[in-house]
């Protein structure tokens, strides 16, 4: 056992030689993506020190969003008014759905709240995977897996299909450890961005697969709490993770592309790190348009015409009340109703695939 450990070591030290990987990606590609995002943190900033009250009303709708979105991904859901009462904390879960919807909840409202007292060490690691799980009691809560697993996309038609073989159950503690390692060397060196740090730990977590269940929401909240660590506070004010829903396709695309080679260190980071960083730069478009509407002084109708003249495509009810959290659903219902009938909007299908868009 012994020499197969020694063995499991030397194999991690090589594929996660983080200074290697990093130096691959200092492309014009990237590099421009990077900056790209450092200009929008640039205006996040100058939003906060303006208008603080502004940014604050879109909060609690963007925690709100993460957790019902993360939770989705995995087919765990409740009711609108069920979520928002227990996002609220004003009822108490009924069901193993809503017990990790409201373990999900309290992770990240300790993110949001402590988040550069909070280590990346394995332990702590741990331990946010054992609150996730606080209202489930659930016996492998805060444990690394004990079996071998796989990477699997359920299909429409309820077959899975498996897209990554990850670390065995017996290489996971020591791959953690690794990764944490190399995490800390490369923030406390200063060498290179924060941010593509960050998205090298988080690539390789999923990629690890370390717990029985919950890795895809560990995931998530792993990447808003280094995001938050390295200064980019976009999850703060919109979802990231409803973004990685909505492009979820090209997710796993990305995921695959970079997963070739992985476990020989061979792999690129590339593919994945180019979409992240596209993920949070549609983030901080959107918080743009939040703020002008919120800040601008400008009416509800206002708002709602503007959402509809940048709008592509269609929007459901929903979608149109999540991207303008500071109008309520009676109000964006009324001013529907009198933009189809200035024959600005139209409505599309009906109940539940009813949509929404602009009249070209």
């Amino acid at each position: 056992m012994a020499k197969i450990l020694s063995r499991v070591t030397r194999i991690l030290m090589a594929q996660f030689e983080y200074k290697r990987h990093l130096e691959s990606l200092m492309t014009p590609e990237v590099m421009a993506a990077v900056g790209d995002v450092r200009e929008h943190r640039g205006r996040q900033t100058l939003y906060e020190s303006t208008h603080p009250e502004a940014l604050e009303s879109l909060v609690e709708v963007a925690k709100i969003q993460s957790t019902a979105t993360s939770n989705r991904i995995e087919n765990i859901s409740t009711s609108d008014k069920r979520l928002r009462e227990l996002m609220l904390e004003k009822a108490e879960p009924r069901n193993r759905n809503e017990r990790e919807i409201a373990g999900y909840r309290y992770v990240l409202d300790i993110i949001h709240e402590s988040h550069d007292d909070i280590p990346i060490t394995p332990n702590v690691i741990l331990q946010l995977h054992r609150d996730l799980y606080r209202y489930e009691g659930a016996s492998f809560a805060g444990h690394w897996k004990d079996a071998d697993n796989v990477i699997a996309e359920q299909l429409e038609d309820g077959t899975f299909v498996t897209r990554f073989k990850p670390t065995s159950a017996l290489a996971t503690p020591d791959a953690i450890s690794r990764i944490c390692e190399e995490y800390g060397k490369q923030i406390q060196e200063g060498t290179f961005e924060p941010l593509l740090v960050s998205l090298l730990f988080v690539f390789d977590f999923v990629s690890i697969h370390p717990f029985n269940d919950g890795n895809g929401r560990m995931s998530r909240l792993l990447t808003l709490l280094l995001l938050y660590k390295s200064g980019y506070m976009i999850g703060k004010y919109v979802s990231i993770e409803k973004e990685i829903e909505r492009t979820k396709e090209t997710y796993y695309e990305v995921l695959a592309e970079s997963s070739a080679g992985w476990q020989n260190g061979e792999n690129e980071y590339k593919p994945f790190v180019t979409y992240m960083l596209g993920v949070l730069t549609a983030c901080y478009k959107e918080l743009d348009r939040r703020y002008a509407a919120i800040a601008g002084g400008g009416s509800n109708e206002d708002m709602l015409r503007s959402y509809f003249d940048h709008l592509m495509g269609t929007a459901t009810k929903t979608q149109i009340m999540d991207a303008n959290p500071a109008i309520s659903k009676r109000t964006i219902e009324r001013i529907l109703r009198k933009l189809q009938d200035e024959g600005v909007v139209e409505k599309i299908g009906a109940a539940r695939s009813t949509a929404y868009r602009r009249v070209r």
